[in-house]
């Protein structure tokens, strides 16, 4: 999962990212609204942690750009504003949650999860599976059967997108996206290379990653009719 964070204050951007990457998302940030709003028209992600008081652009104006362009995005208002008047606003410009600083580490990762899954219309159930194959999206770990097995970020990223998609097939080019940050985009030869490293992991459980010539990618159990 990919989200972006602004903050202008260096040391609350730090524990952020911190935050969020031991959460398991990849996270870029930005410190003023201008690279935000710039981020959300020419990146894809998962969910959006705005901060108010941003120099350039105000949040607020960030907010309203983005759901005038039609985005649903999760939007999770971060700010030291807590006047009832600045909630509301917050609320009614299209943010999904609002957090007042100072704030519990455990509560922001928290109401993240909810964001997202939300999006996602998910289940309540933090668990993907697929055949023998289960993945906890909270703890971030990968079981095949009783055994955890050992994925790097990386690949549990890939794993994770491909089922969400169980089923149906997801393009190299998604992968791609949801690998990449804003400062280092990954290219279609490196999801190949993940792609592989799983297939080596899961296959010999019986499940299956099937290329789709021309299209992508699909995550199958062998013991499941495929489409």
């Amino acid at each position: 999962m990919r989200i972006l964070l602004t903050e202008d204050d260096p040391a609350l951007a730090d524990l952020l990212v911190r935050a969020c990457t031991q959460a398991g998302y990849r996270v870029d940030q930005v410190s003023d609204g201008v690279a935000a709003d710039l981020a959300l028209t020419t990146e894809t992600y998962d969910a959006l942690i705005l901060d108010l008081g941003l120099p350039r652009m105000d949040g607020l104006h960030v907010l309203k750009r983005l759901r005038q362009r039609g985005s649903r995005l999760p939007v999770m208002i971060l700010t030291a504003r807590d006047a009832i008047a600045d909630r509301v606003a917050g609320l009614d410009s299209g943010a999904d949650d609002y957090l007042s600083k100072p704030f519990a580490v455990a509560e922001l990762q928290a109401r993240l999860r909810a964001l997202v899954r939300r999006n996602q219309g998910g289940p309540a159930s933090s668990c993907l599976s697929l055949g023998s194959l289960r993945y906890d999206t909270t703890s971030r770990q990968v079981f095949l059967g009783d055994q955890e097995i050992e994925l790097s970020s990386r690949e549990r990223e890939i794993l994770s997108s491909l089922l969400h998609k169980a089923g149906k097939v997801l393009s190299k080019q998604a992968l791609a996206a949801s690998i990449s940050t804003w400062e280092a985009s990954v290219g279609s030869n490196a999801v190949e290379v993940y792609v592989h490293r799983l297939r080596k992991k899961l296959e010999p459980a019986g499940i299956v990653i099937r290329t789709v010539r021309g299209l992508g990618y699909v995550i199958e159990s062998s013991d499941e009719p495929s489409a």
